[in-house]
């Protein structure tokens, strides 16, 4: 009941915190022509993706170019859809404009969408200025933003580093867990060759939210230590097959494992 009241927890949160990054209370901007852009920006934001909606974004800077958030929602369409260079024209005006309100944003997406793992570094250490007692979360709430940074640093090869950010994370009162804090701290480990704090964290991830990779992982350190792996291995294969693994509408996870690198074991 406690795991499934802290995820509950994180999804309301991030139902909040994307519902107010996309509405505006247009009685709160000064100005009338920033005030009617701010009601364009509002309308647009319901209708994201479609012609319509960019239109409305463009309205909206003509009466307000200052308008930082207007920036960051045309921007969206462009990541999703993969054109990172108009994408990055955008949110980099964005930041410029409100960088309290959007360089957290910004480090994420380098990190998740483009692979650009100094630049998500650089990007949540000067957000930090702002935050300094918490970063928040990922947009799509699936890690601290501290982590997310501690996977940056993995992916650059700096793994000692990377697992004590997020064993830093993991003791602090009142930290809230993501979905897949113990498995990517759990890799960490094993990538590092400590294996028993590999295993001692996989075991933890399988207590809180069991999927596909997870397992994997535990029958590769099995296997590392000439224990009988096979059964893990099945049941790695059975669990990908159900549908239980690390998903992400538009890009895939960080140490996200496929069913052939399962069979290949």
């Amino acid at each position: 009941m406690e795991k499934f009241q802290r995820y509950y927890l994180s999804f309301l949160l991030l139902i909040v915190y994307t519902n107010t990054i996309a509405q505006v209370n247009c009685n709160a901007i000064e100005g009338e022509d920033c005030k009617k852009a701010c009601e364009l920006y509002n309308t647009a934001s319901d209708l994201q993706g479609s012609w319509e909606s960019q239109e409305g974004f463009d309205k909206a800077i003509e009466l307000c170019p200052d308008f930082s958030n207007v920036y960051m929602e045309k921007a969206v369409p462009y990541l999703k859809n993969g054109d990172f260079a108009t994408w990055k024209i955008l949110i980099d005006k964005a930041v410029a404009l409100d960088p309290k309100m959007h360089l957290g944003y910004r480090g994420w997406c380098k990190f998740q969408f483009l692979g650009d793992y100094k630049g998500a570094i650089q990007d949540l250490e000067e957000f930090r200025k702002y935050y300094p007692e918490d970063l928040g979360r990922s947009l799509n709430g699936d890690y601290h933003l501290d982590v997310v940074k501690a996977m940056s640093y993995s992916a650059l090869g700096k793994k000692g580093k990377a697992a004590g950010i997020i064993e830093h994370l993991l003791a602090t009162r009142g930290y809230v867990k993501g979905m897949f804090d113990h498995y990517q701290l759990g890799v960490t480990y094993f990538e590092l060759g400590r294996y028993d704090k590999a295993l001692e964290n996989f075991e933890k991830q399988s207590k809180e939210n069991n999927f596909a990779e997870n397992i994997y992982f535990k029958s590769k350190v099995s296997k590392i230590r000439n224990k009988d792996y096979l059964d893990l291995k099945m049941l790695a294969l059975k669990t990908y097959d159900e549908g239980k693994t690390m998903k992400d509408v538009y890009t895939h996870h960080f140490n996200k494992v496929y069913r052939q690198q399962i069979e290949e074991l």
